[in-house]
């Protein structure tokens, strides 16, 4: 099956097109046939493309909103000036998945996409106004250009983590708050811990039940998930992104009462405040200079600005932190899996959040850290009781992966029979 997925955003559709069936996911063989973005919809769009073979071609065309960009993408596709010969027309894409951002409590699995299940989605709005606008908008603008007959799947950032007990997942707040409003911790990045769990699994050999996991995907946004049994049982981001881990303009986590503090002293409304703690603090507010890791890296490499370690020192303390109250949580862990784009590429923030852990049986191995950068491997010491490992993660793979199990009416199982016991225990 050709799988398209789509990552729909504001101004911008994220794509990657995957030749995936049941065979190849058994076997690891998906091929990925081309990935890309088109940006600035509403004028003139800028469509970038790389080629499985590693060349990139990039685009402009004059297209009103997404659906006609998407339109304007397939036609480039199915034409000869792509080389791609899986895909000569509309009809040889076989499936549509869509990144949705939150699931809210209705969705605990991926999910083929009906009326009933958009409607959902939309109710889902308030949890999420920033995203789930937009995927909506993409699965109206697929529907529109693929017509209403080719299946598509939403696979939902909030779904992973529908076994985290109710223990952790409410807030010590009213408990009236909670139904009323739907106030509690859902999680996020669930596509990329579900991920690199399975892939753990598939490298070490194990099964389900044996998975025991702290995963870490750090990049612009960061979250910590902890794993159990193959099952999520907590996770850093709470009932939105922005509590946890240090993130690139994210806070993370803060005393409550610093929120009324910051609007009175500073003049500004609750709506401006909660944009200043997501989009100017992080590693942006304590550096004053970036949010990219390796922009602060190389300054303090080459200058050794007091704010630039100190913002690199609280991010992986912060990270630090919540490993070992993961491990208390879950009673100790097997491994700890670093993903995303700082955890797949920087071996020295790595070595920093490791520095300490031996007391939990980590060993890091300096040599094996320093080579594993963009690549798959173990980075502890072979005799570690607690084990380190770099898995890159792809989100899109997971999402063609569910979409190919949902179409054929064969979920994921593991998947499945965790959002069965979940749902049991929630009526």
């Amino acid at each position: 099956m050709n799988v398209l997925v789509l990552n729909a955003g504001s101004s911008s559709l994220k794509f990657q097109l995957i030749a995936t069936d049941r065979e190849a996911i058994a076997a690891n063989k998906d091929v990925r046939l081309c990935r890309g973005q088109i940006n600035r919809f509403g004028g003139e769009v800028v469509i970038e493309v790389l080629m499985r073979d590693g060349s990139r071609r990039k685009f402009a065309a004059s297209t009103r909103d997404m659906q006609a960009s998407l339109e304007h993408l397939m036609q480039w596709l199915a034409s000869d000036a792509s080389g791609i010969d899986e895909i000569r027309a509309l009809s040889d894409v076989h499936a549509v998945g869509h990144r949705v951002v939150h699931g809210g409590e209705l969705f605990a699995e991926s999910m083929l996409i009906t009326d009933e299940v958009l409607k959902g989605i939309e109710d889902c709005i308030e949890l999420a106004p920033l995203h789930n606008p937009n995927n909506i908008k993409g699965i109206l603008a697929a529907r529109q250009v693929f017509g209403p007959k080719l299946p598509q799947v939403a696979v939902f950032d909030t779904s992973f983590h529908h076994s985290i007990p109710e223990h952790a997942y409410l807030y010590a707040i009213p408990y009236h708050l909670y139904p009323r409003h739907r106030i509690r911790r859902y999680g996020f990045h669930g596509t990329s811990h579900r991920y690199v769990s399975e892939r753990y699994r598939m490298l070490r050999g194990v099964s389900k039940e044996q998975t025991n996991l702290i995963t870490l995907h750090l990049g612009n946004g960061c979250s910590a998930a902890a794993i159990r049994g193959g099952l999520s049982v907590d996770t850093s981001m709470g009932m939105t992104p922005l509590e946890g881990l240090v993130m690139g303009t994210r806070s993370g986590d803060l005393d409550p009462a610093i929120v009324g503090l910051i609007a009175t002293k500073e003049s500004l409304s609750i709506t401006e405040t909660e944009a200043l703690l997501n989009t100017q603090s992080g590693l942006l507010g304590l550096s004053g200079l970036s949010n990219d890791m390796r922009v602060l890296q190389e300054e303090l490499k080459g200058h050794d600005d007091r704010r630039v370690r100190l913002a690199i020192e609280v991010f992986c303390y912060r990270a630090k932190k919540y490993i070992g109250a993961f491990l208390a949580g879950m009673g100790g862990s097997d491994a700890i899996v670093f993903t995303g784009g700082i955890g797949e590429n920087s071996a020295d923030i790595r070595a920093r959040i490791c520095a300490g852990l031996e007391w939990a049986g980590l060993k890091l191995d300096e040599k094996r850290n320093q080579q594993t950068v963009g690549s798959e491997g173990q980075i502890s010491t072979d005799d570690s009781s607690l084990h380190a490992f770099v898995i890159p993660t792809d989100e899109e793979l997971l999402i063609a992966r569910d979409a190919v199990r949902c179409v054929l009416g064969q979920p994921d199982a593991a998947h499945s029979e965790s959002s069965s016991k979940t749902r049991g225990a929630r009526m």
